[in-house]
């Protein structure tokens, strides 16, 4: 959506566990404990809305159950083995006849969304995990030693607090605040030198 159309206002979703803590069944979402797509939206600006009323949880439950089972026939009777092909089928034929079928025009023609690229927002679309910088100067992540490189800045970084970014290509970066340190590849492998402003 956001490599698409942009950033939006809000986003109003169900209380899964990926959009929400919730301490028990039922009870109100744990807005002071975000999950990683409630960091994310946060971030952003975007206001994150969840669903309490049954009517709301119910119009979404149905419009899912409705475009699953569709699909999943859709695919069939199309003879779709792959991923590739399913991934190609619903691009092309899919979503232009759902849309062809239920789009109503906008109200007012100008967009509510604010233009963005996914180069803007990577670092924040990505997965976030605190961590303590070891006495080696290396971080641990997914079983992986992270060695941090000489910098500029300051002789190491032993004990300081730093992020890791994981991406959804399974690149990796550290960041000391809002500067990256280093960038690694899925396995741990230092890519390039980052250059970093004082």
């Amino acid at each position: 959506m956001i490599a698409a159309k942009g950033l939006p206002c809000s986003l109003y979703t169900d209380r899964g566990a990926h959009y929400f803590h919730t301490a028990e069944a039922g009870a109100k979402v744990d807005k002071d404990n975000p999950t990683q797509v409630g960091r994310a939206l946060a971030q952003l600006g975007v206001e994150h809305i969840a669903a309490y009323s049954p009517e709301a949880r119910g119009r979404s439950e149905r419009a899912f159950a409705t475009l699953q089972d569709r699909l999943v026939k859709e695919l069939k009777l199309a003879g779709i083995t792959t991923v590739e092909e399913a991934n190609r089928f619903i691009a092309e034929v899919d979503l232009p006849d759902h849309n062809a079928r239920f789009a109503k025009p906008p109200e007012q023609p100008d967009s509510a969304f604010v233009p963005t690229t996914l180069a803007q927002v990577q670092d924040i679309l990505c997965r976030h995990e605190a961590r303590t910088v070891g006495n080696d100067n290396t971080v641990r992540y997914q079983g992986l030693s992270l060695q941090i490189p000489p910098s500029p800045m300051r002789p190491h970084f032993v004990k300081a607090k730093v992020r890791v970014h994981e991406y959804p290509d399974g690149a990796l970066a550290i960041f000391h605040g809002p500067r990256k340190l280093a960038s690694y590849a899925a396995d741990g492998a230092p890519i390039g030198t980052t250059q970093m402003a004082a």
